[in-house]
């Protein structure tokens, strides 16, 4: 099995008026981990998704799914976007259907699947995002983490191997966020491939498996999380600064080095942990022989 699911190469792609969005970019998502793009505001992150699953086009370059190039006919693009499924940044653009229940399985239904099988699924989706009682309630009156939730269910719902969100975070208060990432978590535990645009870097920093950074429409750099965002002048040169809890870690001791080896803590859970830790060990090891008291 291909353990790279997904790659851009050489993307190139040009909006109306010669404004430039992509200029050769390269970027490689690995199956089963979660990916976030990180940049500073018109870098091309929207415009790279888009391209990811086949709703844009590049004028050069080529993605690849498992390796092979991605085809723009009907049916090539069919394949495509029952593979890789995306999320828009704003749900109203996404949601149409008069409930919730029928907006959701609207994507398995067009996919042929038998009702039985829709049903099954649609109720799975629901049940995922914690929104089953929403079912009958029409779209329109949903608040906007609602909404949203079931904009992911509606792509759920249609068994994605790649589930690309736009800025899936905007919006939400602190409880809609923490809802939507434990459904996005159980869904990577079951192998979906997890592909999100933010403008968090402590996001990225305590959620993501890998980060790339985009800078005038490339990726300027891609790697594992903590040491793609410890690199603080690549972070600078790109308008985005150290994670709060990377910065913190690094001032109380906790950044990784020849005195603390561990790699920074992830979570505040983490950090509260290493630092009560901290404070219950001995500051001196207690003598174990008669020799050692008296040196």
């Amino acid at each position: 099995m291909n353990p790279v699911i997904l790659s851009a190469r050489g993307l190139e792609y040009s909006y109306p008026g010669g404004i430039v969005a992509l200029s050769g970019l390269d970027l490689e998502v690995s199956r089963g981990r979660k990916l976030a793009l990180l940049g500073a505001n018109g870098c091309g992150k929207t415009t790279l998704l888009l391209h990811l699953n086949g709703t844009l086009k590049p004028s050069r370059g080529q993605v690849l799914l498992d390796g092979a190039g991605a085809g723009y006919g009907r049916q090539a693009l069919n394949v495509w976007r029952n593979t890789v499924g995306l999320v828009l940044q704003e749900p109203d653009d996404q949601l149409f259907s008069a409930t919730v229940e029928q907006d959701v399985s609207f994507g398995p239904l067009n996919q042929g699947l038998p009702e039985a099988v829709v049903r099954a699924r649609v109720a799975e989706s629901l049940e995922t995002l914690r929104i089953a009682a929403l079912a009958e309630r029409p779209t329109h009156s949903l608040s906007f983490g609602q909404k949203k939730r079931v904009a992911i269910a509606g792509v759920l719902a249609m068994r994605p191997e790649v589930l690309i969100l736009d800025e899936p975070t905007a919006g939400l208060d602190p409880q809609g966020v923490a809802h939507l990432l434990s459904a996005l978590e159980q869904l990577c535990l079951a192998g979906t491939t997890l592909v999100f645009s933010t403008h968090d870097v402590d996001l990225a920093y305590g959620w993501a498996d890998d980060v790339a950074i985009l800078g005038q429409g490339l990726v300027v750099c891609q790697g594992e999380a903590l040491a793609t965002l410890a690199d603080a002048e690549r972070l600078r040169a790109a308008h985005l600064r150290t994670p709060t809890l990377l910065a913190l870690a690094v001032a109380l001791g906790f950044g990784g080095g020849p005195e603390d080896p561990q790699p920074p803590p992830r979570t505040p859970a983490a950090l509260i942990a290493r630092l009560q830790s901290a404070k219950a060990a001995p500051t001196a090891r207690c003598p174990r022989s008669p020799h050692a008291f008296k040196a």
